[in-house]
């Protein structure tokens, strides 16, 4: 039987399979979720709170990315600013434009 962690990884990496978006991180490939305020996310019919773009990705994904490392989503560069982990197995990567 398998541990609750090893279903949850399970589930985390079918759902980035599905519904992650393709990204870069420092010209290597890499799944996560992107979200962008100009984007309206939203859960349900409630909006989220989100000020800035973010990548979430699993935190076995994250090792090794660092403030200055550069986001390639959809064409378009993001410099990471803040690196969040959540304490669930998941990091948000704080993103800003890049110049």
């Amino acid at each position: 039987m398998e541990d609750f962690r090893e279903l949850s990884a399970a589930m985390d990496s079918a759902l980035l399979d599905v519904l992650g978006d393709a990204v870069q991180v420092d010209g290597k490939p890499a799944r996560g979720m992107f979200a962008a305020p100009w984007l309206q996310p939203q859960f349900g019919r409630l909006k989220t709170a989100i000020v800035e773009p973010q990548l979430s990705m699993r935190d076995g994904d994250a090792v090794g990315i660092v403030k200055g490392s550069v986001v390639v989503v959809d064409g378009l560069s993001y410099e990471v600013v803040s690196i969040e982990p959540d304490g669930t197995g998941w990091t948000a990567l704080i993103l800003r434009p890049a110049a």
